[in-house]
């Protein structure tokens, strides 16, 4: 396994938006492995998407499990995820290994219903609610191009300088 260069803002590659996974093959395995190393390898990471590491592929890594007291269905690979439906609205602090010096408050649904791959190809569909529904908008916003930095309320008032890493 390797821990990859993560893209950090403002490189215009991470506004790029990422194509479909066409196979789920020992390759697809490998990046899988080495990008979930490279999210475990930075402070508090709880999810990564491979456009952070300049691969515009549709995968996304989200692992809330070890936060307390947060409801999570543990570590998910999702490939060529699709949120399918999505419900209510909260402002949320937000943070980013490619915006490493600086959170932000993001309006995301509170519940999400996604439907994606796993790394075996098989089809799944989870209910997310809470920090995890944050989690997976935020990565696939990856996916599409965007950061937090362009959904955030005010980048005025709600731009805020990282004190921790956390």
């Amino acid at each position: 396994m390797a821990v990859l260069e993560i893209l950090v803002y403002p490189d215009p590659r991470l506004a790029h938006a990422s194509q479909s996974v066409p196979a789920f093959d020992k390759n697809l395995h490998k990046f899988i492995e080495d990008l979930e190393e490279t999210m475990h390898a930075g402070p508090g990471g709880v999810g990564i998407a491979a456009p952070q590491v300049d691969v515009l592929q549709r995968i996304v890594i989200v692992d809330v499990s070890g936060k307390p007291k947060v409801s999570s269905h543990g570590r998910l690979i999702l490939i060529n995820p699709q949120i399918v439906a999505n419900g209510g609205g909260l402002v949320g602090r937000e943070g980013c290994m490619s915006v490493p010096d600086y959170t932000g408050n993001v309006v995301r649904a509170k519940t999400i219903q996604v439907v994606a791959y796993d790394e075996f190809g098989e089809r799944q569909e989870y209910a997310c609610e809470g920090y995890e529904a944050r989690v997976i908008q935020h990565e696939i916003d990856h996916l599409d191009g965007l950061l937090f930095l362009d959904r955030l309320v005010s980048r005025r008032r709600d731009l805020f300088r990282r004190k921790t890493y956390a």
